[in-house]
């Protein structure tokens, strides 16, 4: 699709282009009923948000002027390669003071080369840079051990 969407022209998708949502196996909207769920024509996993739609929302978003939901929505878009358990570990790790700068690069380029996920590996290296200037990375084991030394030496 070569136009950019627009919100006056297509959104809601579902109302003004059902030919542009289709499921994760390529299904028309149309096809996704409560009937063909009870006879288990359509699997729970399939009904799942497809990067392609999270995109058309994406510059849906920018049409009416929201640049910072049509980002968010492409990240959202990203995370649909990644398991869920996975983004569950990330979404842990990037707590202050749960991981080091290296844990969190490492996060970035596992993000970016396993799951093609480029924004968000950015995404992750900018809040490395962020925790670092506001100390809020975990210590590297070693000055956790020194840590814990000091700590039995004082008492």
């Amino acid at each position: 699709m070569a136009d950019k969407l627009h919100y006056k022209q297509d959104y809601p998708l579902s109302e003004k282009r059902p030919d542009l949502v289709k499921t994760v196996k390529d299904r028309p909207l149309d096809q996704i009923t409560l009937e063909a769920v009870m006879n288990g024509e359509v699997e729970a996993d399939e009904i799942r948000v497809t990067p392609q739609t999270l995109e058309y929302q994406a510059q849906i978003a920018e049409s009416i002027g929201r640049p910072q939901l049509a980002g968010n929505l492409r990240r959202a878009a990203e995370l649909t390669r990644v398991p869920d358990e996975r983004i569950l570990e990330i979404y842990n790790a990037m707590r202050p003071n749960m991981s080091t700068k290296e844990d969190l690069l490492g996060i970035a380029d596992e993000l970016e080369n396993e799951y093609e996920a480029k924004i968000n590996a950015d995404l992750v290296r900018e809040a490395a840079e962020v925790y670092e200037r506001r100390g809020r990375l975990k210590a590297p084991e070693e000055d956790q051990a020194e840590a814990q030394l000091e700590e039995m030496s004082d008492g």
